[in-house]
């Protein structure tokens, strides 16, 4: 896949825009949006990010097309995962609705500054060191193996207990106060600058995607090794995430089962980079330096399992809730 320069300027130039164009159109004046506000945004970004992905198709042809729709999706599901960290963090903070769509959309922003650096780096890794695929693999199967752990044992405290960490650690060696100034992220107080808990707030969530970095970027070049690629299925997986988060609120709780469902996916993924480091092999002490004749998994078939699997979690999650509604 070869994309120009103009074509990589373009496509960030038109990303950039799109969070301008959110902060002045949506967030500049603080409010809490309502669900009809939330849902047609969300829709429009979700609808963007398939005519995008089309557009690689006619570009650049199916397969990459389809690597762009299963890495979108893949991320798209991490992300909504993310959102159960981004309500603790809110109600840690005791964030007022109105001010939460700021917090969001600057969070949202610095995390893809952040996932651009991770995806360079992934790329110069993978195009200097075949054997790189191996560390993905094995740190995705081990991702996966606690993240069902976890969600097995019914364990919710774990993200709670890193977010306050970061929360303590941030409040020593950062100047912060308990006060709110209307929607600042940095006031006076007796003549001196300090961070306000909004600022504080975006401290935590910059941290904590620090974190979901270190899953998502390898679970993608799982799915695929074209940079361009990942930066988009990325940046159109957390354009949105603002909107998704209000609009879907309450239907976090419902999602039981999706911890369970996205370990599956990343250990598949986990498993697929393995085959794959295999086939293209060089290390000396695995078949003396030679590749492993293993099969591979296509993207055709990574696309519709990792869609089962979404399925599958959200439809048995909902029936779960529901009549666990019903009995009480």
């Amino acid at each position: 896949m070869n994309v120009s320069l103009w074509v990589w300027a373009l496509t960030i130039a038109f990303i950039i825009g799109l969070f301008v164009f959110d902060f002045y159109a949506h967030v500049k004046t603080p409010h809490a949006p309502t669900l009809k506000e939330s849902g047609l945004w969300s829709a429009f970004y979700i609808g963007l990010a398939i005519i995008f992905g089309f557009v690689i198709m006619w570009a650049y042809g199916g397969q990459f097309g389809g690597e762009y729709f299963a890495g979108f999706i893949t991320e798209k599901a991490l992300s909504v995962d993310n959102l159960f960290i981004f309500v603790i963090i809110m109600s840690t903070f005791a964030i007022p609705r109105e001010y939460q769509q700021k917090v969001l959309l600057i969070g949202i922003a610095m995390a893809l500054v952040m996932r651009g650096i991770f995806i360079g780096a992934g790329a110069a890794a993978i195009n200097t060191f075949s054997w790189v695929f191996y560390l993905f693999g094995l740190f995705l199967l081990f991702t996966a193996y606690k993240l069902i752990k976890d969600a097995m044992a019914g364990n919710h405290d774990a993200a709670e207990e890193r977010e306050s960490k970061i929360m303590q650690l941030a409040k020593r060696v950062l100047p912060t106060t308990e006060t709110y100034d209307g929607d600042k992220l940095v006031t006076k107080i007796n003549g001196k600058r300090v961070l306000t808990p909004l600022a504080l707030a975006l401290v935590v969530i910059g941290f904590t995607d620090l974190l979901f970095a270190l899953d998502s970027i390898p679970a993608i070049y799982g799915l695929t090794r074209e940079p361009f690629i990942v930066f988009t299925a990325n940046a159109f997986a957390l354009l949105g995430l603002r909107q998704l988060f209000f609009l879907i609120g309450g239907l976090l709780e419902r999602l039981v089962y999706l911890s369970h469902g996205l370990s599956i996916i990343l250990g598949f993924i986990g498993v697929k980079l393995i085959l794959h480091a295999l086939h293209e092999n060089e290390l000396p002490f695995i078949n003396g330096g030679e590749h492993v004749a293993v099969p591979e998994v296509s993207t055709g078939v990574s696309m519709i399992f990792i869609v089962t699997v979404l399925a599958v979690v959200t439809v048995t999650s909902l029936i779960k809730t529901r009549h666990e509604k019903v009995e009480v």
